[in-house]
């Protein structure tokens, strides 16, 4: 294992190339177009998008982990000693430490994340920084069904951790069936703490998704970088502008990718036709009122137990317990 903690392991249930492939033909072959929101975060996707967590205009980050450090022992006291904690989209694993410092000898932590190479380096090194801690690394798509290893330890509950506001990008009804499922995969007494982003003035949504860096640009436009390398695609990048704005009816900030002229694309083989103007879909960011969030989660099969805020009602995190 060379320098990786003798309490890490590893195991890579990441989805094929093929079904990268499949996505983006069904997507690219819709009206509208469209592209699956969680192919953002390759090797430099990933790298960009801690980019973007540290922009001025990019609030969420930082005032998660604000919340996070404010309210970090009243969270571990509600939790209580011995648990399993499963972070989803565990990224660098940063945010997680502030829990992990704070809980009362917790018995494993279960990094789940799609971008191979990070998850490994970011889980080894808190293996590392936490040498008694049982560290398990999941290579998988969390928003689909996927079977957890065994985990080590104590027999203590299992918690979900998904930070980020990632809840967002679920449509609401998404929403409901993924915490269904994750209602039935932590099991009875299990838990879970989201972050959810708050509805706000709408210039300070749009000024987020829109930095005058580019860095949220050059974040959406890898996508095509992505199909350009993996896919054998011909995207011509100067010919795609990043699109984000908050709609008012829809509570959400919507991504798109626009087409700045008529032009004709190749992926994974087959070609594409783009009218000038006409945009890819690529994420959408919804945007909560806590009792909106609470609502869903009840029909999940979560009690809501408490929620947290910061100073400004920027942005809120949620406890959950199973019913």
């Amino acid at each position: 294992m060379g320098d990786i903690a003798p309490s890490f392991a590893f195991h890579d249930l990441a989805p094929s190339q093929e079904s990268f492939r499949d996505a983006v033909l069904a997507g690219l072959g819709r009206d509208p177009k469209t592209l699956p929101c969680k192919f953002f975060y390759d090797a430099r996707g990933s790298a960009l998008f801690e980019k973007i967590c540290e922009l001025p205009e990019y609030y969420l980050t930082r005032t998660e982990i604000a919340i996070l450090d404010r309210f970090a022992a009243d969270i571990a006291a509600r939790i209580g000693p011995h648990c399993r904690l499963i972070e989803l989209g565990s990224g660098a694993s940063h945010k997680v430490r502030i829990l992990l410092e704070a809980l009362d000898r917790p018995a494993a932590y279960v990094a789940v994340d799609i971008s191979r190479e990070q998850l490994r380096r970011a889980a080894a090194r808190l293996a590392a920084d936490f040498p008694k801690l049982a560290v398990v690394a999941v290579c998988a798509d969390y928003t689909r069904s996927f079977v957890l290893p065994e985990l080590p330890g104590p027999d203590g509950k299992r918690v979900g951790f998904f930070p980020g506001s990632t809840i967002g990008n679920f449509e609401p009804r998404q929403v409901v069936a993924f915490l269904s499922d994750w209602a039935k995969l932590l099991g009875p007494g299990g838990e879970m703490l989201i972050g959810a982003d708050l509805k706000k003035d709408p210039a300070i949504l749009n000024r987020a998704y829109n930095d005058k860096a580019g860095i949220n640009a050059a974040f959406n436009l890898n996508l095509l970088t992505r199909i350009n390398r993996e896919l054998g695609g011909d995207f011509d990048l100067d010919r795609f502008a990043h699109v984000a704005f908050y709609s008012e009816a829809e509570g959400r900030v919507e991504l798109y990718l626009k087409s700045l002229a008529e032009q004709t694309v190749v992926a994974a083989g087959q070609r594409f036709r783009f009218g000038a103007g006409e945009l890819i879909h690529t994420e959408n960011s919804y945007k909560y009122a806590i009792d909106e969030f609470r609502a869903l989660a009840a029909v999940a099969g979560f009690e809501p137990v408490h929620s947290w805020t910061d100073r400004h009602q920027l942005f809120s995190v949620h406890y959950l317990r199973r019913t």
